[in-house]
């Protein structure tokens, strides 16, 4: 009985409560307002209390990652100095620390435009369009093939160089010089270079040579010989993979024809001549400036420096030397033919024999100035007291 009584006590709460829920719609949505800003608050306070246990840690995105590594997928830049990059490069060296280096690429410009010009007695323009640092193997992946790659040899230096001609050049040097009409050279993919647009090819390189060799000539003279062609980077690698190297490069302008070559130098091969291109401009000496040289020369000749003539030394104790009065005679161990030594401040220079020129006495000189010598350190108590006081 006492159990029915309580569901009966149940159902009748429950149905009063629905009857109020019926009776208070408009309450309601209050009542559900409040709980739902109830239950946000709640759930803002447990991110927040997530965010703090997990030490505030935030998602970065692809920018943000990209900028903390130092790569930029835009501008893709050896130069870079930020991030995990720089320390990857950290141990190249930049070639404007050659400043030198320029200024032969600029002479070997002015220097190939001409030759050019007769070679294929055209209007041929050079110019100098980049000098950049880049590693040896990241040049080997990137040359465009086909392209001709001709490895030579410095011999004052004794290492090796890469001149890469394009085949956009290649095609339009065969035409110029087979008497083509100058329309645009086609490139026909797949196929190797004849025998003819070899041997072109190969006068070409050793005209570019020639010419380096001139521009070079100031600085220090190196010969370049030509070793061999080849047409496939593999086989021209002639330093290590991650070697830096200074890679220049040339553009052949001929009307609406021309390419690019480019010429890559490892910096071993730059190595003997290193001091040199560290020079600011042609011919600096450092720690040599020879109107300086000159000035100092002519202001110490021009210097006036008192001379001594001695007759003849002698030793007297210092108390016959004190007891000397005005009148006395000393008598020196002196002939009138003994020879006078002339000395400046105490350093013998001369040595000659006394004379007379008019009412003045006068010193003949007999020989040259004679050059101190070392002195000799005989003395065993002065050499032990000289290494201790050092």
């Amino acid at each position: 009985m006492s159990e029915d009584l309580d569901q009966d006590a149940m159902a009748a709460g429950w149905g009063a409560a629905l009857g109020d829920d019926e009776l208070g719609g408009e309450n309601d949505e209050g009542i559900d307002e409040d709980v739902a800003a109830q239950w946000a608050a709640m759930i803002d306070d447990n991110d927040v209390q997530e965010g703090e246990k997990s030490g505030g840690e935030r998602v970065l995105n692809q920018d943000e990652i990209d900028g903390l590594l130092g790569f930029d997928l835009d501008e893709q830049s050896l130069a870079d100095t930020s991030g995990i990059r720089a320390i990857i490069n950290s141990a190249m060296v930049s070639y404007e620390r050659l400043p030198m280096l320029e200024i032969v690429f600029d002479r070997m410009v002015r220097l190939l435009t001409t030759s050019l010009r007769n070679f294929t007695s055209d209007n041929v323009e050079v110019s100098l369009d980049t000098i950049s640092t880049m590693r040896f193997g990241d040049y080997l992946n990137s040359i465009p093939l086909p392209a001709m790659i001709s490895v030579f040899k410095a011999v004052e230096w004794d290492n090796n160089a890469i001149l890469t001609v394009d085949s956009n050049l290649i095609y339009s040097i065969v035409d110029v010089l087979l008497g083509g009409r100058g329309a645009p050279a086609v490139r026909v993919e797949g196929r190797p270079y004849t025998s003819i647009e070899t041997n072109l090819m190969k006068r070409l390189i050793e005209l570019l040579l020639e010419d380096a060799e001139i521009a070079f000539q100031p600085l220090s003279p190196v010969k370049f010989e030509l070793e061999r062609l080849e047409t496939n980077p593999r086989f021209a690698a002639i330093a290590r993979q991650a070697d830096a190297a200074i890679l220049i490069k040339l553009n052949i302008d001929m009307e609406d024809r021309g390419g690019r070559i480019e010429l890559l130098l490892p910096y071993a091969t730059l190595e003997p001549i290193r001091e040199l291109l560290l020079q600011g401009f042609m011919g600096e000496k450092f720690g040599h400036d020879n109107i300086w040289e000159s000035h100092l020369a002519t202001e110490i000749n021009k210097t006036s420096i008192p001379i001594e003539a001695v007759l003849d030394e002698m030793s007297l104790p210092l108390k016959k030397l004190m007891a000397l009065e005005v009148g006395e005679t000393v008598v020196l161990n002196s002939g009138p033919d003994d020879p006078v030594h002339l000395r400046c401040g105490g350093i013998p220079l001369v040595t000659g024999s006394m004379g007379r020129t008019g009412s003045n006495i006068a010193v003949s000189v007999a020989g040259g100035i004679s050059k101190p010598k070392p002195r000799k350190w005989e003395d065993t108590a002065e050499k032990e007291a000289l290494a201790e006081a050092v």
